[in-house]
């Protein structure tokens, strides 16, 4: 038998709670309480692969997905679609290529990256960057070099083109 509730007159309604925002997921409270609300964090569902902080790799890694390097890595990174996220334990001595590196913690070796590298206010790298955008917080420590990759439109170096044929064949 079924028994339905039925409001009295003189008692208030009370509005059913709205849905709870979506629980955080595993990944963004590692890298909150790691990195402090990074703002380029892979989106749920994405593929990523994490390098604990008891875990010493050498060689050369290479992959399709988002990387968090928290242990020690020493050889070659590349993940030219992918971000590498060095995190505030992390210690990696090598030459990294990536489409976005994020460094919390220490890398020695040159970084080159599509995007952008981002050192944060922990981060320490001693080693050339070479991106289309270079951040670098207050307080994080770099010794090296910076090339800032400048990409011209096609159209714009097809118009340098032919303004130079035509001023060289005045």
């Amino acid at each position: 038998m079924w028994w339905e509730k039925k409001a009295r007159p003189d008692t208030p309604l009370v509005p059913k709670p709205s849905a709870a925002p979506p629980a955080t997921s595993g990944w963004e409270k590692a890298m909150d309480e790691t990195a402090g609300k990074l703002s380029n964090l892979p989106p749920s569902g994405s593929p990523q692969t994490v390098l604990g902080k008891t875990t010493i790799m050498r060689g050369q890694l290479s992959g399709n997905e988002d990387l968090l390097i928290e242990g020690q890595y020493e050889g070659t990174i590349t993940l030219q679609d992918h971000c590498l996220t060095v995190g505030a334990d992390g210690q990696v001595k090598a030459e990294i290529q990536a489409r976005q590196v994020v460094v919390l913690g220490s890398v020695t070796g040159n970084i080159s990256a599509r995007e952008k590298i981002t050192l944060r206010r922990s981060g320490h790298v001693v080693g050339d960057l070479v991106a289309a955008a270079v951040a670098i917080e207050e307080g994080a420590y770099f010794k090296g070099s910076i090339d800032i990759l400048r990409e011209e439109p096609q159209e714009m170096a097809k118009a340098v083109a032919t303004s130079n044929a035509l001023a060289g064949g005045s």
